[in-house]
């Protein structure tokens, strides 16, 4: 079963699928309800177990890559199987116009449910940690454990920086003929008057790709742009998720504070929080040890 899975994982990281744009007159919800689940890229990696599957979301033009170090880690270390998953518009998974939270867990819903998997623990970064909680929320049954990194039920208007990393992108211009390292530096170089932290443009180069002999974002700029008030809001529920949950935030972000823990607290009565001394916004790739170790410990693994 496991090994016809991985196949199934180097499969789907090739499928690239389009779905035309609806017109502006439909409604939020008439798009969410009308439109067939989104088909997502996903990798596998096998446990030697038969423990409930982790299963990682991603942020906001990130990517099932990012996790790919701490997949590994965290395979060798609890035994189970761990699978890292491209949300819509990013990475290798299909683009669409609708990027609702609530359009997003049907997606998920229904890979978990093509995977065979009746439940995992679901662990996701800012806006997959959204994500998360949403399937949390619609379908408790899913999710065994939560844990949620450096976001919260709440909206995130007031300190977000991701307006101005698309301001940014979409001012890039790179001749198709020039090699992918070339090509690499001079976005770059155009990203610097918006973006002054290196490790930030690194990570947003990462979806800088060539296709059919030029140089594009792989992440749907356009689509992100357009939703941008649904990726930082977060949608209503008045039903808790009972089940244990971990919010685990960055010593150095803002994304996680006090004013957050009575929403918090609300909507996941069984939740403790933490944070990562010393880490900002992406704490797994700024201390993947501390982050492999929280994880590990809320799972009751040594």
């Amino acid at each position: 079963m496991r090994a016809l899975l991985l196949g199934l994982g180097r499969w789907a990281g090739s499928v690239r699928r389009w779905v035309p744009a609806l017109p502006v007159a439909y409604s939020r919800l008439a798009q969410d309800t009308a439109l067939k689940p989104i088909d997502l890229a996903y990798d596998v990696l096998d446990g030697r177990n038969t423990e409930t599957p982790l299963v990682f979301l991603h942020g906001l033009f990130g990517s099932k890559s990012n996790f790919n170090s701490i997949a590994k880690a965290l395979s060798q270390r609890t035994g189970r199987m761990v699978v890292t998953v491209d949300n819509r518009n990013h990475g290798d998974s299909g683009h669409n116009p609708v990027m609702t939270y609530e359009a997003m867990s049907i997606d998920c819903q229904n890979l978990l449910n093509s995977l065979q998997l009746p439940k995992c623990i679901m662990i996701g970064h800012s806006m997959g940690g959204k994500i998360a909680m949403t399937i949390a929320l619609q379908k408790p049954e899913l999710i065994e454990k939560l844990v949620v990194v450096d976001v919260t039920p709440s909206q995130t208007i007031s300190h977000t920086p991701f307006p101005k990393y698309i301001a940014g992108m979409r001012k890039i211009t790179v001749d198709g003929d020039l090699p992918r390292s070339t090509a690499r530096k001079q976005a770059e170089q155009q990203l610097q008057p918006y973006i002054k932290e290196d490790n930030i443009r690194q990570f947003l180069l990462t979806n800088l790709v060539k296709r059919d002999g030029l140089y594009i974002w792989r992440v749907n700029l356009e689509a992100v742009a357009n939703q941008m008030d649904c990726l930082l809001n977060f949608p209503k529920f008045n039903s808790p998720y009972t089940a244990p949950t971990l919010f685990l935030g960055g010593g150095n972000s803002p994304y996680i504070s006090d004013k957050d823990y009575p929403e918090i607290k609300r909507l996941f009565p069984n939740s403790v929080i933490e944070h990562v001394p010393g880490a900002g916004h992406w704490i797994h790739a700024e201390k993947p040890h501390d982050f492999i170790n929280a994880i590990c410990a809320f799972l009751g693994t040594s």
